[in-house]
């Protein structure tokens, strides 16, 4: 099998996976793998897959086999993180139910959430988890000591495994999960690990199958990507802040270090998680390879002096840093260099901007849309649900090309024709930073490359190389200069440089070498000029317009210079 095409119905047959009687199914290789093993495992078991790559109809996939195979109907309970993303479930389940020819009476979709309040006894329940959690497991114990079989889909899963989000399982202390119809599918692109990891198994089954970027971006089931760090710097007085903030942590935290000698040589994460126990009065618990481990204070700190001393070089010491995080995320140079990103890249793809800050996102609009009036949305938590919901719209139809947005569409958001993903400030959280990338690596018809650009503050501690491993993608290192507002790029710029000479070298005019320097602009934080020649014939055949064109021959003599140098 080509690992490359979808399983068709057939090929589906030859791996031993049902097929539905009625309508054409396709599945990718992965997903086809995946259901037989979900199958072998008695239908339950977690997923752990890149977002873009087929969750959702890995799950639709898995409702028909388990019907199959158990020759009757199944009561099918979903359950989601947000309303948006309920909605969402809820136009592919209507979808999903037209393939299958299913009746609206066999097969009602119900929700609950979101102000929705449907009768439970649909066949198709999708749960927001906020109302989930005090109803569903005992609507779901009732279906099954009535004799049903039930099928609970837990989509984002990663998010309930603690607090009152893991009510939503308090069934399974009910029944025999042996003896019981109960199946059950966890997704997430990615499974916690750890305790929260054990209790998600415990309830939902274990990890049964990992696809992740490399293996999705090899397999071309996503779509192939260009990511581009781009470096920034500091302005002058802000250098000069991060310094000073540096240089007290370094003095508070050695002072801690000598009070608290267990400090020393604990990674970041277990470092950040005991100063925050210690910055409350409590002393000597870390983390080491996921253990809890009971340590002492040295005897001449034990005693209420010691520790509220402790306390206190602890809250110093965090407060530093929230601040020093603070100013490398609000760096003034983020805001120009993704105005003159956004200005390079041209007007045709849809751009998504992700920030970590409201005011910051919100700065960002009003300059962008005092250039682009109309053509500018943001899609944050203070501007309210139905706002949001807009704004979301609005872009997905194309009325708005920059949707600017903070943590609200890190999760749910569908849109495949999203091609460019600007992240504004960066997050230390890995699950965060992928799914991000997921809003923009959908597979749609027309859409041949996505691009990624990642702004970071150079000679800080923020982290430049933050993705997962990417498979074949391409990586190119960018700098931006605030002040010249100017783009480099090493790889590139030798070979514009040789085609601007070889321009003026041939009597090109001035209206001509405009032109020019404009597409090799935009050249500089693209990556097209790698496409091979082929790719850039085409381009400038299929071109929209002579700009288009003018920008995809320059992208060729781009190519050749640097095939000569």
């Amino acid at each position: 099998m080509n690992k490359d095409l979808p399983q068709t119905e057939r090929s589906m047959r030859d791996a031993n996976v049902p097929a539905p009687e009625e309508g054409p199914v396709i599945l990718y290789q992965w997903q086809g793998e995946c259901l037989e093993r979900w199958l072998e495992n008695g239908g339950r078991g977690m997923v752990q897959a890149v977002t873009g790559s087929g969750k959702t109809r890995l799950a639709l996939r898995a409702i028909d086999a388990l019907e199959q195979k158990l020759g009757r109907k199944v009561m099918v309970k979903i359950v989601v993180p947000t309303s948006s993303l309920m909605r969402q479930w809820g136009k592919v389940l209507r979808e999903h139910r037209r393939e299958n020819r299913e009746s609206p009476g066999d097969g009602r979709i119900g929700l609950r959430g979101g102000g929705r309040k449907d009768p439970v006894n649909c066949k198709y329940m999708i749960y927001v988890v906020n109302s989930a959690r005090y109803e569903l497991a005992r609507q779901i114990l009732a279906q099954l000591e009535s004799g049903e079989a039930v099928f609970l889909i837990a989509d984002e899963c990663h998010h309930y495994a603690s607090g009152e989000n893991h009510l939503i399982f308090e069934f399974l202390t009910r029944i025999n999960k042996e003896k019981a119809a109960y199946y059950s599918l966890g997704l997430s692109a990615t499974l916690p690990s750890g305790m929260n990891g054990r209790i998600l198994a415990e309830s939902l089954g274990p990890r049964i199958y990992s696809y992740g970027m490399a293996k999705a971006t090899d397999r071309k089931t996503i779509c192939p990507i260009d990511v581009f760090h781009v470096a920034l710097t500091f302005w002058p007085e802000e250098m000069a802040e991060y310094e000073d903030i540096t240089d007290r942590m370094t003095r508070c935290f050695d002072v801690l270090r000598k009070k608290a000698p267990f400090l020393e040589g604990l990674s970041q994460r277990d470092l950040f998680e005991e100063l925050r126990r210690l910055s409350t009065g409590m002393t000597g618990v870390l983390f080491s390879s996921g253990q809890r481990q009971e340590t002492q204070l040295p005897e001449a700190q034990r005693g209420g002096g010691g520790n509220r001393e402790i306390s206190r070089l602890a809250r110093i010491y965090l407060n530093l840093s929230y601040k020093r995080k603070k100013l490398v995320c609000l760096a003034s140079s983020r805001i120009a260099c993704a105005e003159e990103l956004i200005r390079l890249l041209g007007g045709r793809e849809k751009i998504l901007v992700f920030g970590e800050r409201i005011a910051q996102a919100e700065e960002l609009y009003r300059v962008l849309n005092l250039q682009y009036p109309g053509r500018v949305g943001r899609c944050h938590s203070k501007m309210g649900e139905q706002a949001n919901r807009n704004s979301l719209e609005r872009f997905r139809i194309g009325e708005y090309r920059i949707l600017i947005t903070c943590k609200s569409m890190d999760e749910g958001v569908d849109i495949p024709d999203a091609s460019i993903g600007i992240i504004l400030s960066g997050t230390a959280g890995h699950r965060q930073r992928t799914q991000r990338l997921g809003r923009i690596i959908r597979k749609k018809e027309g859409k041949s490359r996505a691009s990624l650009y990642y702004l970071h503050i150079e000679e800080t501690v923020e982290d430049a190389c933050y993705l997962p491993d990417l498979g074949d993608s391409r990586i190119f290192e960018l700098a931006f200069d605030a002040k010249t507002r100017e783009f480099g790029n090493d790889e590139y710029d030798d070979a514009s440089w040789q085609v601007e000479e070889d321009l003026v070298c041939a009597g090109t005019d001035e209206k001509t070498m405009r032109e020019a320097y404009r597409c090799l602009d935009k050249g500089r934080v693209r990556g097209d000029w790698m496409s091979t020649p082929e790719e850039m014939a085409g381009q400038i055949a299929a071109a929209h317009d002579p700009e288009e064109r003018n920008y995809w021959v320059c992208m060729k003599k781009a190519a050749a210079a640097k095939k000569k140098l």
